[in-house]
């Protein structure tokens, strides 16, 4: 099994998944993330609107959403970074956001660019510099509306032996 495989099969196993956010993302954890889906093309994570993650208008609080928005597209990008022959760095350079709709329900955070994450790795592992990707992850609520959409510009670069 390839490494990226394994981290692929652990994000949707619940009881590795709660131990890897209890040791490596303790906020996700409390807010409640889940990997609902993930392969080498697209991943789904989701966030329910409950005590913890609201604010004072009664809806989701923006950070949160931003957290499942964000492990949506960092999840795609760790499992590729496992995939690649040598190891590569990765690091959120930027990140932009709109809000459409009051998040007052759970939100899955969908992003369709593993591919070009997968890309620009195999450019950074291949040339040795840095590569950066813009990817999209699109929150909706259960009624299929898009509440918000965040877009995280990555950056990868092989790490020098």
């Amino acid at each position: 099994m390839a490494k990226g495989d394994f981290v692929r099969k652990m994000a949707t196993s619940t009881w590795k998944m709660k131990i890897f956010m209890l040791q490596n993302l303790p906020m996700a954890f409390i807010a409640g993330l889940r990997v609902i889906q993930i392969n080498k093309d697209s991943a789904q994570v989701s966030i329910p609107h409950k005590y913890l993650n609201k604010n004072p208008f009664k809806s989701m609080y923006f950070a949160t959403q931003s957290m499942a928005a964000e492990l949506a597209t960092g999840i795609l990008a760790m499992a590729a970074v496992k995939d690649a022959p040598l190891p590569v760095s990765m690091l959120v350079l930027q990140m932009k956001s709109s809000f459409h709709k009051k998040a007052t329900s759970k939100i899955i955070f969908s992003c369709n660019d593993g591919q070009a994450i997968a890309h620009a790795i195999t450019k950074a592992v291949e040339d040795g510099e840095g590569h950066t990707i813009n990817a999209k992850s699109v929150g909706k609520n259960k009624e299929g509306q898009v509440v918000s959409e965040f877009e995280f510009t990555w950056t990868f670069k092989a790490k020098k032996k």
